[in-house]
């Protein structure tokens, strides 16, 4: 099946307007607006116009799946998560790097339907417990009920910014994302914030976009990409940089360049791959 998608701007959009510098309460609102629009499309079984991507829903299930498991998730993943729990909201599988145990208490930012959690839950076990956290009330009523439609007793959603988690200081000893972070604002605030409520030797593993260049102002200042997941990505030596200040040690980012095969579907007829790829971001908290 052929893999290919529409333009972006039909759902990802905040509105048409001409590209220009916003506020970061701007860039939020339009950005919850925009994934607020996915979740419904989503529940009406709906495609919003967009047939897949990061910042899209897909209206087939053949397509979600292709989509996923180009992603690196596997087709048991997708089969065992309640039905409408994968959106295709993602550019990886930080659970493929976060090396998950029984027991652990794990953290999900932007947790959107649920997809994630719902795959850690089966890690940590009984024991353990997922949280997840998105800032569209839509997404945590999506997942609240897709937790109780999967009878998942230790996973919960709550409501809340990822720049100021509705979380306790160090109870937490695993932060995932996919694709979430690069649409804050306030990058360095999402990492002191992730340090905070990560116990001594907790650690992050992310799946995420970053700028392997600078990108033009016309591009991170479009409402389309800054939804999209590709205008609002930050440099490679910036996130380190912003990890470093918040604490942490052991930082590793890697690029991956094969995701340049999708991430030009999001935004297709654009140059926007001479600027941005998928990566895995690795953190840690120092220990006791």
């Amino acid at each position: 099946m052929s893999d290919t998608r529409s333009s972006t701007s039909s759902c990802c959009a905040a509105a048409d307007e001409p590209a220009k510098a916003r506020s970061a309460d701007e860039v939020r609102q339009a950005i919850r607006e925009s994934y607020a629009r996915v979740a419904r499309a989503s529940d009406a079984g709906e495609g919003c116009g967009v047939e897949a991507g990061c910042c899209g829903v897909a209206d087939d299930e053949q397509i979600t799946m292709l989509m996923s498991t180009r992603l690196g998730y596997s087709e048991a993943d997708l089969d065992f998560v309640p039905e409408g729990a994968d959106m295709g909201l993602g550019c990886g599988n930080p659970r493929a790097i976060a090396s998950l145990r029984p027991g652990e208490t794990v953290l999900d930012l932007g947790a959107g339907g649920g997809f994630d959690c719902f795959l850690a839950a089966t890690e940590v076990g009984d024991e353990g417990r997922v949280i997840g956290v998105d800032m569209t009330p839509d997404m945590v009523s999506k997942a609240r009920a897709n937790a109780e439609r999967g009878k998942f007793a230790n996973v919960e959603f709550r409501l809340g910014e990822i720049e100021n988690l509705p979380v306790a200081d160090g109870v937490v000893d695993v932060i995932i994302s996919n694709c979430v972070i690069n649409l804050s604002p306030d990058k360095p605030r999402v990492f002191a914030e992730a340090f905070r409520v990560l116990r001594p030797g907790g650690r992050l593993a992310i799946s995420d976009v970053v700028a392997t260049v600078d990108i033009p102002d016309e591009i991170r200042n479009d409402p389309q990409m800054l939804s999209g997941c590709m205008g609002g990505a930050a440099l490679i030596e910036d996130l380190e940089a912003m990890l470093a200040a918040a604490g942490f040690e052991n930082i590793a980012i890697e690029p991956k360049d094969e995701s340049k095969e999708f991430i030009r579907d999001w935004a297709p007829g654009t140059n926007i791959t001479d600027y941005v790829v998928s990566a895995t971001i690795e953190a840690q908290k120092p220990g006791a």
